[in-house]
């Protein structure tokens, strides 16, 4: 079965800077401590980490370099791809949409093949019920507004209780692919938080041009099991349909919870009774045609 890693990070923290993985104290993380993930993650630990998968191309995701330096990450994931012959195939380089360097930014990346997306976190509430958050910001919608006057795509990476949200985005533009990171991040397995991801889920899905990334559902404290999980592919698999869905690693950072090995045999087994041809779009043939990659 042949692989396309739609979400994975490159750092060298010893040469690049990534405040987060360098400095003390640690940021609150969603999955707590992270201290075994600070270390150099390149294509060769890449390799190690997936030996015995048939990974065919990967897409790179921006892992919050110094914002001071915006395009940085962007300039040297494109040297990378060209040293590596294309590896990464395709880069998610880092925009703030609310900053004034936006155009900026934005006219770098046009130089740079490699890029194919943005994404810029934007601001949450803690929970539900709390009210909206930057993507309905006049700042944030004003960047997208930027964004959409480029050929880049957008990956969106929020709590599910922001996913509704999307709605004022497609407002201002149809035709910005929107790939949802992380599965729309539901860490609340309680029945009340299954169900409210699963109507934003249902929500985003409405719309035609937004993808989703099923990615990043490891729990904190918890080794990464299929049988946590097992709903959660299968519920968002048939809610986008495979031609929308793609899996993907989030290495280094889901190894905190489970080895490659342990999480693309779960997305196997999950999916095991799907047909070839929807197995073949979750596994490659989405994030191929999404990400424009002739593989």
């Amino acid at each position: 079965m042949k692989i396309i890693d739609a979400h994975h990070h490159y750092w060298d923290p010893d040469d690049n800077p990534h405040p987060w993985l360098t400095e003390e104290p640690m940021i609150p993380f969603r999955y707590g401590d992270y201290s075994a993930i600070r270390g150099r993650f390149l294509p060769p630990e890449y390799d190690a980490a997936t030996a015995g998968w048939d990974v065919v191309a990967t897409v790179t995701m921006e892992g919050e370099w110094d914002p001071a330096d915006p395009t940085g990450e962007a300039v040297w994931m494109q040297a990378l791809s060209d040293q590596t012959n294309g590896r990464p195939a395709a880069h998610v380089a880092q925009a703030w949409l609310d900053r004034d360097d936006l155009s900026t930014v934005l006219e770098r990346y046009a130089d740079l093949p490699v890029v194919r997306s943005v994404r810029h976190k934007p601001r949450s509430n803690p929970g539900p019920g709390q009210g909206t958050g930057a993507m309905s910001e006049a700042h944030y919608q004003a960047g997208y507004r930027r964004l959409a006057q480029t050929d880049l795509m957008f990956d969106l990476q929020t709590n599910w209780w922001h996913l509704p949200e999307i709605a004022g985005l497609r407002r201002i533009s149809e035709d910005v692919p929107i790939i949802i990171n992380h599965t729309g991040l539901p860490a609340d397995r309680s029945p009340e938080g299954i169900s409210g991801w699963q109507e934003a889920l249902r929500s985003a899905a409405s719309f035609p041009n937004v993808f989703l990334k099923i990615s990043g559902i490891g729990l904190k404290g918890r080794p990464w099991r299929l049988d946590d999980n097992r709903d959660i592919i299968r519920f968002s698999v048939d809610t986008f349909g495979p031609e929308r869905a793609m899996f993907a690693s989030n290495f280094p950072v889901d190894n905190l919870c489970g080895s490659f090995d342990t999480i693309f045999a779960g997305f196997d087994s999950a999916t095991a009774d799907y047909s070839v041809t929807e197995r073949d779009a979750l596994f490659r043939g989405t994030a191929a045609r999404v990400y424009n990659l002739a593989i």
